[in-house]
Protein backbone atom coordinates (compact mmCIF):
# COMPACT_ATOMS: atom_id res chain seq x y z
CA UNK A 1 0.00 0.00 0.00
CA UNK A 2 1.25 3.49 -0.83
CA UNK A 3 2.26 5.54 2.16
CA UNK A 4 -0.19 8.51 2.11
CA UNK A 5 2.36 10.71 3.91
CA UNK A 6 4.98 10.29 1.18
CA UNK A 7 2.62 10.43 -1.82
CA UNK A 8 -0.57 12.05 -0.50
CA UNK A 9 -2.17 12.69 -3.91
CA UNK A 10 -1.15 9.49 -5.68
CA UNK A 11 -4.21 7.44 -6.72
CA UNK A 12 -4.32 3.67 -6.49
CA UNK A 13 -3.88 1.69 -9.70
CA UNK A 14 -7.15 2.05 -11.55
CA UNK A 15 -8.88 1.81 -14.87
CA UNK A 16 -9.17 4.96 -16.91
CA UNK A 17 -12.63 6.52 -17.07
CA UNK A 18 -12.70 5.90 -20.82
CA UNK A 19 -12.22 2.17 -20.25
CA UNK A 20 -15.02 2.03 -17.66
CA UNK A 21 -17.42 4.09 -19.74
CA UNK A 22 -16.42 2.33 -22.95
CA UNK A 23 -17.26 -1.04 -21.43
CA UNK A 24 -20.58 0.30 -20.17
CA UNK A 25 -21.39 1.72 -23.63
CA UNK A 26 -20.50 -1.58 -25.24
CA UNK A 27 -22.80 -3.40 -22.80
CA UNK A 28 -25.61 -1.06 -23.91
CA UNK A 29 -24.97 -2.08 -27.51
CA UNK A 30 -24.92 -5.76 -26.51
CA UNK A 31 -28.21 -5.44 -24.61
CA UNK A 32 -29.96 -3.58 -27.45
CA UNK A 33 -32.35 -5.60 -29.61
CA UNK A 34 -30.86 -6.71 -32.92
CA UNK A 35 -33.80 -5.28 -34.88
CA UNK A 36 -32.07 -1.91 -35.28
CA UNK A 37 -28.79 -0.27 -34.31
CA UNK A 38 -28.57 1.76 -31.10
CA UNK A 39 -27.75 5.45 -31.45
CA UNK A 40 -25.24 7.61 -29.62
CA UNK A 41 -28.01 9.63 -27.92
CA UNK A 42 -29.64 6.40 -26.68
CA UNK A 43 -26.35 5.09 -25.30
CA UNK A 44 -25.50 8.46 -23.75
CA UNK A 45 -28.88 8.74 -22.05
CA UNK A 46 -28.74 5.18 -20.71
CA UNK A 47 -25.27 5.74 -19.21
CA UNK A 48 -25.65 9.35 -18.08
CA UNK A 49 -22.91 10.58 -20.41
CA UNK A 50 -22.75 13.45 -22.87
CA UNK A 51 -23.45 12.60 -26.48
CA UNK A 52 -20.05 14.06 -27.44
CA UNK A 53 -18.12 11.84 -25.03
CA UNK A 54 -20.19 8.81 -25.99
CA UNK A 55 -19.46 9.52 -29.65
CA UNK A 56 -15.72 9.65 -28.92
CA UNK A 57 -15.89 6.31 -27.09
CA UNK A 58 -17.95 4.68 -29.82
CA UNK A 59 -15.52 5.86 -32.52
CA UNK A 60 -12.64 4.28 -30.59
CA UNK A 61 -14.61 1.06 -30.13
CA UNK A 62 -15.36 1.03 -33.87
CA UNK A 63 -11.69 1.61 -34.70
CA UNK A 64 -10.85 -1.22 -32.29
CA UNK A 65 -13.11 -3.56 -34.28
CA UNK A 66 -15.66 -4.05 -31.49
CA UNK A 67 -18.65 -2.30 -33.08
CA UNK A 68 -19.88 -1.56 -36.57
CA UNK A 69 -21.64 1.68 -37.39
CA UNK A 70 -24.29 2.64 -39.90
CA UNK A 71 -24.73 6.27 -40.93
CA UNK A 72 -27.91 8.17 -41.65
CA UNK A 73 -31.51 7.78 -40.60
CA UNK A 74 -31.92 4.46 -38.86
CA UNK A 75 -28.18 4.30 -38.28
CA UNK A 76 -26.27 3.60 -35.12
CA UNK A 77 -24.07 0.88 -33.64
CA UNK A 78 -24.10 -2.91 -33.45
CA UNK A 79 -21.56 -5.35 -32.10
CA UNK A 80 -18.98 -6.35 -34.70
CA UNK A 81 -18.91 -9.88 -33.23
CA UNK A 82 -21.25 -11.89 -31.05
CA UNK A 83 -21.38 -10.82 -27.39
CA UNK A 84 -19.79 -14.11 -26.37
CA UNK A 85 -16.78 -13.25 -28.55
CA UNK A 86 -15.96 -9.84 -27.00
CA UNK A 87 -14.19 -9.49 -23.65
CA UNK A 88 -13.47 -6.59 -21.29
CA UNK A 89 -9.80 -7.13 -22.19
CA UNK A 90 -10.71 -6.29 -25.81
CA UNK A 91 -12.25 -3.03 -24.56
CA UNK A 92 -9.15 -2.17 -22.51
CA UNK A 93 -6.97 -2.79 -25.55
CA UNK A 94 -9.21 -0.70 -27.84
CA UNK A 95 -9.48 2.26 -25.46
CA UNK A 96 -6.41 2.29 -23.26
CA UNK A 97 -3.81 0.09 -24.85
CA UNK A 98 -1.64 -2.38 -22.98
CA UNK A 99 -1.21 -2.20 -19.23
CA UNK A 100 2.55 -2.64 -19.62
CA UNK A 101 4.19 -2.00 -22.98
CA UNK A 102 7.73 -2.35 -24.25
CA UNK A 103 8.33 1.41 -24.04
CA UNK A 104 7.57 1.54 -20.31
CA UNK A 105 11.17 1.13 -19.21
CA UNK A 106 12.39 3.76 -21.69
CA UNK A 107 10.02 6.26 -20.06
CA UNK A 108 11.37 5.66 -16.52
CA UNK A 109 15.17 5.95 -16.58
CA UNK A 110 15.34 8.30 -13.61
CA UNK A 111 17.89 11.06 -14.17
CA UNK A 112 19.90 8.90 -16.57
CA UNK A 113 19.59 8.36 -20.30
CA UNK A 114 18.98 4.62 -19.80
CA UNK A 115 17.47 2.83 -16.82
CA UNK A 116 20.08 1.24 -14.58
CA UNK A 117 17.97 -1.94 -14.68
CA UNK A 118 17.59 -2.13 -18.47
CA UNK A 119 19.15 -5.59 -18.74
CA UNK A 120 18.05 -7.21 -15.47
CA UNK A 121 14.86 -5.87 -13.89
CA UNK A 122 12.73 -7.65 -11.34
CA UNK A 123 10.21 -4.79 -11.49
CA UNK A 124 9.69 -5.35 -15.24
CA UNK A 125 9.06 -9.04 -14.58
CA UNK A 126 6.47 -8.13 -11.94
CA UNK A 127 4.59 -5.70 -14.22
CA UNK A 128 4.59 -8.27 -17.02
CA UNK A 129 3.08 -10.84 -14.62
CA UNK A 130 0.46 -8.36 -13.43
CA UNK A 131 -0.55 -7.64 -17.02
CA UNK A 132 -0.76 -11.36 -17.73
CA UNK A 133 -2.98 -11.90 -14.67
CA UNK A 134 -5.27 -8.99 -15.57
CA UNK A 135 -5.48 -10.21 -19.15
CA UNK A 136 -6.31 -13.71 -17.91
CA UNK A 137 -9.20 -12.47 -15.78
CA UNK A 138 -10.61 -9.90 -18.20
CA UNK A 139 -10.07 -12.14 -21.22
CA UNK A 140 -12.02 -14.95 -19.53
CA UNK A 141 -15.24 -12.95 -19.31
CA UNK A 142 -17.45 -11.95 -22.23
CA UNK A 143 -20.11 -9.33 -22.77
CA UNK A 144 -22.62 -12.18 -22.80
CA UNK A 145 -21.37 -13.20 -19.34
CA UNK A 146 -21.84 -9.64 -18.15
CA UNK A 147 -25.58 -9.62 -18.89
CA UNK A 148 -26.07 -10.98 -15.38
CA UNK A 149 -27.23 -8.90 -12.45
CA UNK A 150 -24.57 -7.70 -10.02
CA UNK A 151 -25.35 -10.44 -7.50
CA UNK A 152 -25.32 -13.16 -10.20
CA UNK A 153 -22.03 -11.82 -11.57
CA UNK A 154 -20.46 -11.68 -8.09
CA UNK A 155 -21.24 -15.39 -7.58
CA UNK A 156 -20.08 -16.27 -11.09
CA UNK A 157 -16.71 -14.51 -10.86
CA UNK A 158 -15.97 -16.14 -7.49
CA UNK A 159 -16.71 -19.65 -8.77
CA UNK A 160 -13.70 -21.72 -9.78
CA UNK A 161 -13.30 -21.69 -13.49
CA UNK A 162 -15.58 -19.61 -13.79
CA UNK A 163 -18.31 -22.09 -14.87
CA UNK A 164 -20.90 -21.37 -17.47
CA UNK A 165 -24.02 -20.93 -15.36
CA UNK A 166 -27.53 -20.92 -16.77
CA UNK A 167 -28.52 -17.72 -18.56
CA UNK A 168 -30.71 -15.25 -16.66
CA UNK A 169 -34.47 -15.75 -17.01
CA UNK A 170 -35.93 -14.46 -20.26
CA UNK A 171 -32.93 -15.34 -22.46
Amino acid sequence: MTNPYIFPNLPAMQLLAQEEYGLRCLLQVAAHPETRPITIPEIAEAEGLSAEYTGKLMRALRQGGLVDSTRGAGGGYRLARAADQITPWDVIQALGGPFFNDDFCDAHPGRLRDCVHSTDCSVRALWMRVESAVQGVLGGVTLADMTRTESQMAVWVEAPGPPTPPRPAGD
